[in-house]
């Protein structure tokens, strides 16, 4: 037998038995069979054995599976230490589907595909090898917190980490194009590398004259951000891994560039197939004064990036709009036309409704937060990444007469649920810091020197969250309450505090600080002013309770850690962001990032497999009413919990918003009709930018279908 001639196995079925219920109850025990099943009858007799774990070793590096550099930084004793410590934690998948995705996806297997060579226990240690670099005590401490499940590495760093024929360890890159020929070819050229190599790509284009504008005192001349955007597509479409995956690509434009319902429409379903993007994502960045506009229903003006760019002197990027907008509309030197501001919220929200997009960063929010000296311009294909970048600038040589800063995001995830059983909480959130800080100083994407470049001045990490509705639905917290507002508060705080304690640290043991600290406001004290009020401690005997054991800082704590980072610096420029985290989710068997479950048992379309069931964590009698489906929830709660967790993320949080075509009834006060329209979205839109919240990753619309009943459709149904 191997993975290529399973035979009838019986794992598929069992699992399949949970979505029926019987007498009224949900079966969860046929998921136990399930996953004993599955190992029974799959990864048991297609594990390759060895005698000991240096004899796996020897093999893996002979056969060039893993790297040989990595390995040698250990003394085969403690090799074989760890494993034995990593054994003796008893690691136990929790479900199938956790299980079903380790191995199908990340468990390194031999070339010819049919056997196992290593199992979840050997994936940590040669992820905590490789992150510790030779430091004994960091790969101990690193295995402790992935065994428990207490930090899991984003996918590229999980999957790649020590294998010899192996991907980049970071998750996506962010790059700018500025407003001339050179760059948009060099941009081309980026994308198609970084597509290469794995990364989703978030691209600004928001510098590039608009459609009509002149050229070199033609007028009339520019084709504007469309043909670039297809362009792009087209890049992304021919560099996808050798077939292996679609490389992954989202575009952003200001909603005052002149391109603005041109670039909309190119999602449109009946979109002209000459201009339609059909795999390309698409974001808008929104300034405060948008909002402004559109709530007064005035009319608001477009601006030719050209023409301010002539005016200003800097890329049309770097003007604050809002700030300077009527100075803009004053001034007759700008080419600018006029539209309706309510009439491009209709379009976003019609798009919004029709294909999930445009994604929305609320560009001012996330400067007037920054406390990096510079401005954010855009984010990347899950808009959680939010950095300060500078322009570049090309001569016609393709040389670089000025480097800029484009962005790689290196990301990892506390799981919520493990996390607040840390025998420490500040040594795990430290020990994820270094895993991450490994991860920025070891990237080194060469082929775009704009990325590697901001790499190297920023070291930016980026460490999140998974697992915040399972965390209260087993604690008995409605998701959006105000006692799971102020955990996730606390909750979020705390990694703050910890990231800064270890950034700190290592600036000072190394010596260094990533590029222009001296200008942040970290350096002149005042990102501390908020933390030093002493507001930030539990107050509810819930959250107290829940909080009992772990270190809450005081002012004079935060006063202290102040003076230290005010004297020594910080080594990473970013250190926080909450990514979507999907699958990876299923492996740690909580619920993805820290919005709300869709579907207490969760259906997942798998390629050439069919159907499989994932139960929500947790799931009992007890905690059957905390599990409300996103769906049927009010999105205002979520943004609630969002705005909450973002007071304290120096970048930015995924947010996804649900809603059913047909709304339930009551859940939104203004609503009178039970189908979604235009009008609920905008509301939401700027409810979520009154709450401070910086970005929204995308709007998902649920539509029946009735074709199937099953668990999530038995109400009364009891475990």
């Amino acid at each position: 037998m191997s993975l290529k001639d399973l035979g009838d196995v019986s794992y598929f079925r069992l699992n399949n038995e949970i979505n029926r219920p019987v007498n009224g109850q949900i079966p969860l025990h046929k998921d136990k069979e399930a996953l004993d099943a599955f190992f029974r009858e799959n990864v048991i007799p297609n594990t390759k054995v060895f005698a000991s774990i240096n004899d796996k070793i020897n093999y893996l590096v002979s056969e060039n599976y893993l790297e040989k550099a990595f390995i040698e930084l250990y003394r085969p004793e403690f090799l074989a230490e760890l494993a034995d410590f990593i054994k003796a934690q008893n690691f136990k998948f929790k479900s199938f589907m956790a299980a079903y995705k380790f191995y199908n996806q990340y468990a390194l297997k031999t070339n010819d595909g049919r056997y196992y060579l290593e199992s979840l226990e050997d994936r940590v240690m040669f992820n905590a090898l490789y992150f510790a670099n030779g430091n004994e005590e960091l790969a101990t401490n690193l295995a402790n917190e992935m065994v428990h499940q207490r930090y899991q590495p984003a996918t590229p760093s999980f999957l790649n980490a020590g294998r010899a024929r192996r991907g980049e360890l970071v998750s996506c890159f962010l790059i700018q194009v500025t407003d001339d020929m050179n760059s948009i070819g060099r941009s081309i050229n980026s994308a198609l590398q970084l597509s290469r190599i794995g990364g989703g790509v978030g691209i600004s284009l928001n510098n590039l004259r608009e459609a009509g504008a002149p050229i070199k005192g033609y007028e009339g001349a520019a084709s504007g951000v469309v043909p670039v955007m297809k362009l792009f597509e087209d890049s992304f479409s021919y560099s996808n891994q050798l077939g292996q995956r679609q490389g992954a690509g989202v575009v952003y434009l200001n909603v005052f560039h002149p391109d603005i319902i041109a670039f909309l429409s190119t999602k449109k379903e009946n979109a002209d197939e000459k201009v339609r993007v059909k795999t390309l994502s698409l974001g808008v960045t929104i300034p405060d004064k948008f909002y402004e506009l559109a709530r007064k229903n005035e009319d608001m003006y477009l601006f030719s990036p050209y023409s301010v760019e002539l005016e200003y002197g800097v890329p049309f990027n770097y003007i604050n709009i809002t700030e300077k907008y009527d100075e803009l509309v004053a001034n007759p030197r700008i080419r600018k036309t006029k539209i309706r501001a309510r009439d491009l919220e209709t379009e976003i929200s019609k798009l919004q409704q029709e294909s999930g997009y445009p994604y929305v960063i609320n560009i001012d929010t996330a400067n007037n937060s920054n406390p990096i000296e510079g401005m954010i311009t855009m984010s990347n294909l899950c808009s959680e990444i939010l950095q300060v970048q500078e322009p570049s600038v090309i001569n016609d040589k393709q040389e670089f007469v000025k480097m800029g800063t484009d962005i790689s995001c290196n990301l990892g995830s506390t799981n919520v649920v493990n996390m607040m059983t840390s025998p420490d909480f500040g040594l795990s959130i430290r020990t994820m810091t270094r895993a991450l800080t490994f991860v920025t100083d070891s990237s080194h994407i060469h082929a775009v020197p704009t990325v590697n470049h901001g790499n190297e001045l920023a070291h930016t990490i980026g460490l999140g969250a998974m697992g915040l509705h399972s965390y209260l639905a087993q604690n008995l917290m409605e998701y959006g309450s105000p006692e799971s507002i102020e955990f996730t508060h606390i909750y979020f705080m705390l990694m703050n505090y910890w990231t800064l304690v270890e950034s700190n640290n290592i600036a000072r043991e190394r010596g260094v600080t990533f590029h222009n600290f001296e200008n942040s406001d970290y350096a002149n004290g005042s990102y501390f002013d908020k933390y030093t009020s002493g507001h930030y401690v539990p107050k509810s005997d819930k959250i107290k309770e829940l909080f009992k054991g772990i270190f809450i800082p005081s002012a004079k704590d935060w006063e202290a850690l102040k003076v230290k980072v005010m004297a020594d610096g910080l080594y990473h420029q970013n250190r926080l962001a909450v990514a979507p985290n999907g699958s990876i989710s299923y492996i740690n068997d909580v619920s993805a990032s820290i919005h709300p479950i869709t579907q207490r048992i969760e259906e997942r379309q798998e390629k050439k497999i069919g159907k499989i069931y994932y139960p929500a964590a947790g799931l009992s009698t007890e905690t059957i009413p905390y599990y409300t489906s996103a769906y049927d929830m009010d999105m205002r709660k979520v943004i609630d919990v969002y705005a909450a967790a973002t007071e304290h993320v120096d970048q930015g949080l995924s947010l996804t918003l649900f809603i059913r075509s047909d709304i339930p009834e009551g859940i939104y006060e203004w609503k009178k009709e039970r189908k979604q329209t235009t009008r609920d979205l905008s509301i939401l839109r700027n409810y979520a930018f009154n709450k401070g919240i910086k970005s929204i990753y995308y709007v998902r619309t649920f539509t029946d279908d009735g074709d199937e009943v099953g668990a999530n459709q038995c109400e009364s149904c009891v475990i």
